[in-house]
């Protein structure tokens, strides 16, 4: 078996029309060894059977792993894709997040050993959500419409438009990035081997928001590994949806997890409880 150079994980539960957005994004990356791998958090038999149907449309490979909806546990099917991966080198992405054409390029051009890479997202408006199609994204709509989506920007529709300039620059890419970010759990890659190393997700968030960014980077930190950010490098374009109510049960969660100061949770992929 030929091994990918990266193993490209999405999140993804129901919206198949958001999924085939992603894909498509996918389809113009410049660069192109990769695998990618659907971690789908228990999406209905009709929309998981379209999931799969998706393979044979697609010049990647593509797997689609499936769990039985017993509500949000999305940290144990990405705990299981990281298991099902084939490459050393992740990239977790969203299923509702189209890629800039070089997203995939940059984070294995700065990719190191126990160092997580971090890029941002636009929030695109409802207006621009709904004008999006595969053939579109094609095309390059994405990284041509930089002016359309500054005017909705202006009109209070889209959101963190200057995330979406994308910078060639080396001196000023070092600039943009010198102050330090926090890792965006929709967009982040690292080694397999540091993300193991603190086992995986910690699978009792079963609420959107923090289990799966805020408590993956402080583990991370905890065992030495470092945050770099790439704010106008490794760019997102968030489709617009509702957003889901946070829980406080995740934040009271994750104040125990700072208080024992453990890298290595018992609650990931080796269970130990």
């Amino acid at each position: 078996m030929i091994i990918p150079s990266c193993s490209i994980i999405i999140a993804f539960y129901e919206r198949i029309d958001f999924l085939k957005l992603v894909l498509a994004s996918l389809e113009r990356q410049t660069f192109t060894d990769f695998e990618v791998i659907i971690a789908d958090d228990g999406s209905p038999a009709n929309i998981a059977e379209q999931v799969d149907s998706l393979q044979e449309n697609v010049s990647f490979p593509l797997r689609h792993i499936w769990q039985e909806n017993h509500g949000f546990r999305k940290n144990k099917i990405l705990n299981q894709a990281i298991l099902a991966s084939n490459s050393d080198y992740l990239i977790f992405i969203d299923g509702d997040c189209v890629l800039q054409n070089h997203f995939v390029e940059e984070y294995m051009r700065y990719r190191k050993r126990q160092v997580c890479l971090t890029g941002r997202r636009v929030n695109l408006s409802p207006e621009i959500t709904k004008k999006l199609t595969s053939s579109e994204i094609a095309k390059g709509f994405i990284e041509k419409s930089f002016w359309r989506l500054l005017f909705h920007s202006l009109r209070k529709h889209s959101s963190y438009i200057e995330k979406g300039w994308y910078c060639k620059n080396t001196l000023m890419r070092k600039i943009i990035n010198s102050k330090k970010r926090g890792l965006l759990g929709s967009n982040f890659s690292l080694y397999k081997d540091d993300i193991l190393a603190i086992n995986g997700f910690d699978e009792r968030y079963q609420y959107p928001s923090i289990g799966e960014d805020t408590d993956i980077e402080y583990r991370l930190k905890l065992n030495g590994v470092q945050i770099q950010s790439l704010n106008n490098i490794a760019i997102q374009y968030h489709l617009f949806h509702p957003e889901q109510p946070r829980s406080k049960e995740n934040i009271e969660l994750f104040k125990q997890v700072k208080k024992a100061a453990f890298a290595f949770t018992p609650f990931g992929i080796q269970k130990s409880y």
